[in-house]
């Protein structure tokens, strides 16, 4: 009877020894295993080359960059590193600064003009928001919007070009420097294709970027509703090439031509930063083909 009795109160306290210890998962078993993949993160999508690969087309720019956009992944390059003049792609950063400074449905009133170069048709006296002033910079790469908006989002207009080389610095863009926000040729205005992608890369990550540099064409619209500005991106690649969004164009006497683009096909991500070329569109478009072409993105 006693033995009967001790192997029942073993049995019982046995049992609760397993339930409490379940409970608590205190002993391994299937729901610890389950946790454990669920804490093993997910690596993206990469792009891996294709089984028959060729090489990239040739092209006379001095400087490329082709990166996967989501895993950073240099796809080309060509003398990424070779400092140039970044010409009107420097307004992408001045976009960044100025959202950092200005909300976009800010009213500014326009004061002195910077009349040369390109020009999104600002009069002193005019008033328009923020958002008006980055479309008519970044669709038609008007300096004047640009200028409006460094003296209207900072303390002064060496403050805000004071903040775009803090910016730099921050994204990680080691060769770059800025004297002006509209990408004039400047002695200590310079960039690389490399940095110029990475900017690329986030300044398209702000939704309302992103929107602008895609836009074909736009009827702009002053506060009082009495001005319109009509303006056209100079980027000829919108609405011509499959997924393209867009960014920034860029040339002066310095600079030769430059292109950084940004596609999209079957939720898969390029960035091309093209810089002096002679063909900047066709040579951008042979680089996009070449890429989807020739890559394919693989789930780990």
């Amino acid at each position: 009877m006693r033995l009967v009795l001790a192997a029942l109160i073993i049995g019982i306290f046995f049992t609760s020894f397993l339930l409490i210890n379940k409970n608590n998962r205190l002993i391994p078993g299937k729901e610890e295993k389950k946790t454990a993949e669920e804490d093993i993160p997910k690596l993206p999508v990469y792009p891996l080359k294709a089984e028959k690969f060729v090489e990239a087309p040739a092209v006379s720019a001095k400087s490329v960059v082709v990166l996967d956009a989501r895993t950073g992944m240099i796809l080309l390059e060509k003398d990424p590193a070779i400092k140039h003049f970044p010409a009107s792609t420097t307004k992408l950063m001045t976009a960044l600064v100025a959202l950092e400074r200005c909300s976009p449905q800010n009213h500014i009133k326009v004061g002195p003009i910077v009349k040369e170069g390109t020009q999104m048709g600002l009069t002193r006296g005019d008033v328009v928001t923020v958002e008006t002033l980055l479309s008519g910079m970044l669709i038609a790469s008007g300096n004047d919007a640009a200028y409006t908006l460094s003296f209207a989002c900072s303390d002064s207009y060496l403050s805000f070009v004071d903040s775009m080389n803090k910016k730099a610095k921050e994204l990680g863009m080691t060769s770059t420097n800025f004297e002006n926000p509209a990408g004039f040729d400047g002695k200590n205005q310079y960039s690389t294709a490399s940095d110029l992608a990475k900017l690329a890369k986030v300044a398209v990550s702000n939704p309302l970027i992103s929107k602008i540099v895609a836009t074909k064409n736009a009827s702009l619209i002053d506060v009082t509703g009495t001005k319109t500005y009509f303006v056209e991106n100079i980027n000829e690649l919108i609405g011509e090439v499959e997924g393209l969004e867009g960014i920034k164009t860029g040339q002066t006497s310095g600079s030769g031509e430059i292109l950084l683009s940004k596609t999209t096909r079957r939720g898969n991500t390029v960035i091309i930063s093209l810089l002096d070329s002679k063909e900047r569109f066709e040579e951008s478009k042979s680089l996009i083909e070449w890429a989807y072409a020739n890559y394919k993105w693989i789930a780990p």
